[in-house]
């Protein structure tokens, strides 16, 4: 008997939008929701698209088949990691999908003028954008997760330098898919690595609704990012 493993290609789309001035400025890289895609997500996230920025937005790798077969593949959702409870392959799954995203920054790193790169990420994207802002820490200078838990445990004894990371946590108090209270603890631990974090809870549930993308633009303009109609 002969057994082994090959690798098999697919497709991941990508979009990059400018708004603003030209010349160097942010690189917002948006990661959405599990079952969402870029064109979902970036209607979603209007609002953030009006600051002055590059802004990216990348599909998850992984398809989810449309059992009901009333919608092309390309309109299917995604979901950025494999994961069946055990912690260690959740793990290699967000290492495999950040390796993934690394290459697509890297390229945007050498055709743009960046000046400093955002990550965002909502619920399932958000699990990514932590463990994406940690293991590539020299990479991030701001980290917003939305409805997700940064997996600090995977980092901790680790060699990493955050210092120069401003870190937003933001939660529903009405969020039944994904409790506060470890959120809160992981924010805890960033400061005291050194990270800029804070923890916001407001009072909605776990669905991206306005209020979020407002305080979102709200701290993002507190740290110097602005509105491309401002100038």
């Amino acid at each position: 008997m002969l057994s082994g493993e090959t690798s098999f290609n697919l497709e991941v789309p990508y979009k990059l939008l400018e708004t603003g001035r030209e010349g160097e400025k942010p690189l917002m890289v948006y990661l959405h929701g599990f079952s969402q895609n870029i064109d979902r997500f970036q209607d979603k996230l209007k609002p953030l698209i009006e600051l002055d920025a590059y802004h990216l937005f990348v599909q998850g790798p992984y398809p989810l088949y449309d059992r009901s077969r009333e919608k092309k593949v390309e309109d299917w959702g995604r979901a950025w990691y494999l994961y069946d409870g055990d912690p260690d392959q959740f793990v290699r799954s967000l290492e495999q999908s950040s390796a993934f995203l690394q290459e697509i920054v890297d390229t945007m790193r050498r055709t743009l003028e960046i000046e400093r790169l955002c990550l965002v990420g909502y619920s399932m994207g958000g699990y990514l954008a932590g463990y994406f802002a940690l293991s590539r820490w020299n990479y991030v200078n701001e980290l917003v997760v939305v409805g997700a838990r940064i997996k600090t445990e995977v980092f901790e004894g680790g060699e990493i330098d955050i210092s120069h990371q401003h870190i937003l946590a933001l939660h529903g108090k009405r969020d039944e898919s994904v409790k506060s209270e470890g959120q809160r603890q992981s924010v805890k631990e960033l400061k005291e690595w050194g990270a800029r974090a804070e923890f916001r809870e407001i009072d909605e549930g776990h669905r991206l609704t306005r209020p979020y993308l407002d305080e979102i633009s709200d701290w993002l303009t507190d740290h110097g990012y602005s509105f491309a109609s401002d100038g």
